[in-house]
This record gives structure tokens, sequence and C-alpha cells, in this order.
């Protein structure tokens, strides 16, 4: 009964650590211009690839006739 409480014990004791430790940290949002911007082109880029990279995009198609690839290899 003892190694049943102590078990529960420490347990307990680890999810109290974790919550103190992630209600500690602070919501590490960006505030700065550039920080926005990095993260406006990141949300972009994710958007562009759940469409580019679905099933029905993917399926039976050629590796260079993906959108992502005439985007990746487009002269600038």
């Amino acid at each position: 009964m003892t190694a049943v409480l102590v078990l529960f014990g420490v347990l307990g004791g680890a999810v109290v650590l974790l919550v103190v430790i992630l209600m500690r940290r602070t919501s590490s949002r960006t505030e700065t211009a550039d920080g926005l911007l990095i993260e406006r082109e990141a949300r972009l880029q994710a958007q562009i690839d759940r469409v580019s990279f679905n099933d029905r995009a993917v399926d039976n198609s050629l590796p260079t006739t993906s959108d992502a690839y005439h985007r990746r290899h487009r002269p600038r």
C-alpha cells in the first residue's frame, strides 16, 4: 500500500511541476514588424503547401507537374 501511495505522490508531483512550468512560460508572440512578416510568410506557405500536397494534387501526377515544383524552380 505504501508503494502505491509513493507512486501516486511521485506522479502527482510530476504533474504539478509540469503545470507550473507551463504556466510560467510567456506566450512568445511576435510584436515586431519583421517577426510579423515572417509569421505571415510562414502561414501563407503552409496554406500553399496544404493545397499543393493534398491527395488529389499528388496522386497520379509526375513530380514536375505540381504547382510547388514550378514555384520553386521558376527563374527570378
